[in-house]
């Protein structure tokens, strides 16, 4: 594995072959995906970068979600590649889906986690009362907040190393770019679905209130190749609350769409 700085972002890469490129979510970082390097190690080239303001990752101007796509975008052609699966989760599902937007002959497929499409207007106003919060007094009730409300009754009941990873994601943000993460999804839009013409899969807890499986069953009927999978038990935090279901879909899914 090598560790790089490109366009202010911590990049880790790992592996040889296909590349995947995978995107974290609000309060994550490249951590979120250790679970699927199960999956991509042998086979392929993994690319996982914490997002401007988040992570290991230079809190510079204010963010948003097509600054992302841009950064990622010009992130990878530095690291020569011209063609890639994408996996993405939360917040960076939606950056994902406008990288197929704007990039077709990049994406050769889309592995969605808890997926949105953008916030409802509820949300927008909660997030920026999150920023609010975050930039006041820091992040420890936000990560309480969040282990309790977008992990599913099994992970709390019976997965504390999960809670604690989750947690420790959260706490471990930087308050200020935190913030400007919260920003960044409150004013974010969805793409155009008409223009992502490549193979989606999005896959979504069943006790997901973030990204609920009503939104990953309308991506997938406004998609011409797209499908959705609800996962028992499971909230939010997809790849960390049931890792071998994600990543039998995740093995099935890139074997399947080689091209």
């Amino acid at each position: 594995m090598s560790s790089h700085v490109i366009e202010q972002m911590a990049v880790e890469v790992e592996g040889d072959g296909d590349a995947v490129v995978m995107i974290h979510g609000l309060g994550g970082t490249s951590n979120t995906f250790s679970p699927q390097m199960a999956v991509t190690r042998d086979r392929y080239r993994s690319i996982r970068p914490d997002l401007p303001c988040s992570g290991r990752s230079a809190n510079h101007e204010a963010p948003g979600i097509q600054s992302f796509a841009d950064r990622v975008v010009r992130a990878i052609n530095v690291l020569g590649v011209s063609r890639a699966y994408f996996l993405g989760h939360s917040m960076g599902t939606i950056v994902c889906q406008h990288i197929a937007a704007q990039h077709p002959s990049l994406v050769k497929g889309l592995f969605l986690c808890g997926t949105l499409l953008e916030p409802p207007q509820a949300a927008r106003q909660g997030l920026r009362d999150r920023a609010k919060l975050a930039r006041s007094e820091g992040m420890v009730g936000i990560a309480d907040a969040i282990v309790q409300v977008a992990t599913a009754t099994a992970t709390k009941r019976n997965n504390a190393v999960a809670l604690a990873f989750v947690r420790e994601s959260i706490m471990r943000q930087c308050p200020e770019g935190y913030a400007r993460s919260c920003e960044a999804l409150a004013e974010a839009t969805a793409a155009d679905p008409r223009l992502i013409s490549c193979p989606v899969l999005s896959v979504t807890g069943e006790e997901d209130v973030v990204g609920p499986p009503s939104v990953s069953r309308q991506l997938a009927d406004q998609l011409e190749q797209g499908r959705a999978l609800v996962l028992a038990g499971c909230g939010h935090w997809t790849t960390i609350e049931r890792p071998l279901e994600v990543n039998d879909a995740l093995k099935a899914f890139l074997a399947g769409n080689r091209r």
